[in-house]
C-alpha cells in the first residue's frame, strides 16, 4: 500500500491538472460571452444548466453522482458570474441603477435631528433607538408597528424606528410580515442594551404584587424570574413604555411592570427589582426606515427578502453564491407564505460593502435564482 506522502502527491498533481482545466475552462467561457453579447443572449440558459448537471450525474460512479452534481453547479455558477462581469451586466441592472443614483442624492453626512416615529409611548426602547441614530429627534409615537410603516409611507415622518430582532428572544416575527405588506428602505441599524426591572407605584412591595404587564418578548425574556412568582399574573400590553405608563395611572400598589429603569423616573415609580431579565447580555436590534431609498456613504450591509422557487437545491444554489462572492451572511430569516401551503419567503443580511465590485456581481444576477427578489435597503450599523 502507497504511503500517505506519496497518496498526497497524487492528489496534489491530480488538483494541478483540475485547476488548468478550470482555467481553460474559464477561457472558452470567455468566448461563450463574447458570442451570446453578439447574439443578445442570456447568460443564464436553465435548459442548458439542467442537462449539464444531470450528464455530471451520469458520468460520475454511483456513489459520487451527487458530489458530482455538486461540483458541476459550482462550475456553472462561476461561469455564469464571469459571463456577467464580461458583459457588463452590472450596468444594465435597474435595481443598481437605482442604488448608484441613491449613493449620488443622499448626503455626505447622517441627518442630526428629523421628524422620527416610534411605536408605544415615551420611554419605549424605541425612543431609545431613535436617540442613537439622531442627536435631536422629534418624535412622535403611533399604537402599533403597522401604524409605524404607514406613518412612513404617507410622509408624515422622514424616518420610523422599529425593533427587528433580540438577542435572547429572537427575532420579532410580527415585523417580518409587516414588511411584505410595505413599502420601506432601511437606512441605518443599531443596537440598544436591554434592561427589565420590576417597577410599582410608591408603597409597594415585591409580596403584594398580583398583576404584572409587560411587552410578549420582555415577558419571555424574564421567564426564570417570573417563575419565582406563582401567584402573579401575567398580562402582555403593546410595549414596556406602555406597561409602566399603565401601572402609574392605574392608582394600584398591587400592581408592577418590567419596563426599563428610564420609565421608573418617567412615570415616578419605583424599582422593586433591577435586571430582572434571565440573562445580562440582552441586546435588541432596531431598523431606522425612510420611505426613499437613500444609501449614506459607509453603507456596508444590506437586506434583501427573496422567495426562491419550490425545488430541490433553490436555497443551496443561493447560498452558494455568497459563498462565491465571499460575501458574509448575518442573518437569515425564513416566514411562511399565507396564500401557499409550506413555502417561505427568506429574509437575508448581508455584510459587502455597497462599493465593492462584489456587491455588484451579486445584485446583477441573483435575480436568476428567485422567483422574487426585492432589495430593502443598505446601511451601516452605529454602537
Amino acid at each position: 500500500m502507497p504511503e500517505l506522502g506519496e497518496l498526497r502527491q497524487q492528489i496534489d498533481q491530480i488538483d494541478r491538472q483540475i485547476f488548468s482545466l478550470f482555467a481553460e475552462r474559464a477561457r472558452v467561457s470567455e468566448g461563450v460571452a463574447a458570442y451570446k453579447r453578439e447574439h443578445g443572449l442570456r447568460v443564464f440558459d436553465p435548459a442548458r444548466e439542467r442537462q449539464k448537471v444531470a450528464s455530471a450525474a451520469a458520468a460520475a460512479p454511483e456513489d459520487l453522482a451527487t458530489y458530482a452534481q455538486v461540483l458541476m453547479e459550482l462550475l456553472m455558477e462561476a461561469s455564469r458570474s464571469r459571463q456577467h462581469a464580461l458583459l457588463g451586466d452590472a450596468e444594465k441592472d435597474p435595481v443598481l441603477a437605482r442604488i448608484d443614483a441613491a449613493r449620488a442624492a443622499t448626503p455626505e453626512l447622517f441627518p442630526r435631528s428629523a421628524r422620527v416615529c416610534c411605536q408605544g409611548v415615551e420611554g419605549a426602547y424605541s425612543q431609545m433607538a431613535a436617540e442613537k441614530f439622531f442627536r435631536r429627534p422629534q418624535i412622535a409615537y403611533a399604537p402599533s408597528f403597522d401604524a409605524v410603516f404607514r406613518t412612513v409611507e404617507q410622509g408624515l415622518a422622514e424616518f420610523g424606528v422599529l425593533p427587528l430582532e433580540n438577542s435572547t428572544a429572537g427575532s420579532v416575527n410580527q415585523m417580518f410580515d409587516l414588511m411584505v405588506e410595505h413599502s420601506f428602505y432601511v437606512v441605518r441599524t443599531t443596537r440598544v442594551k436591554v434592561e427589565h426591572n420590576l417597577l410599582a407605584r410608591r408603597g409597594a412591595t415585591i409580596g403584594g404584587i398580583r398583576d404584572i404587564y409587560s411587552h410578549e418578548q420582555a415577558i419571555g425574556q424574564c421567564a426564570e424570574f417570573l417563575s419565582g412568582l406563582p401567584d402573579v399574573r401575567v398580562h402582555v400590553c403593546e410595549n414596556t413604555a406602555v406597561a409602566a405608563k399603565r401601572v402609574a395611572e392605574s392608582g394600584r400598589t398591587d400592581v408592577a411592570a418590567l419596563s426599563s429603569r428610564s420609565c421608573a423616573g418617567l412615570y415616578d415609580l419605583d424599582v422593586l427589582v433591577a435586571d430582572a431579565q434571565d440573562r445580562d447580555n440582552n441586546y435588541t436590534r432596531f431598523a431606522c426606515i425612510s420611505r426613499d431609498l437613500r444609501v449614506y456613504p459607509g453603507a456596508d450591509r444590506t437586506s434583501l427578502m427573496i422567495v426562491l422557487p419550490h425545488e430541490p437545491g433553490a436555497l443551496y444554489k443561493l447560498l452558494a453564491k455568497f459563498y462565491a462572492l465571499d460575501i458574509n451572511l448575518l442573518k437569515l430569516e425564513s416566514r411562511p407564505i399565507p396564500e401557499r401551503d409550506f413555502e417561505f419567503r427568506f429574509y437575508f443580511d448581508i455584510e459587502c460593502p455597497v462599493a465593492a465590485p462584489e456587491f455588484s456581481a451579486l445584485m446583477s444576477t441573483v435575480g436568476s435564482l428567485c422567483q422574487e427578489c426585492r432589495y430593502l435597503g443598505s446601511y451601516a450599523e452605529v454602537v
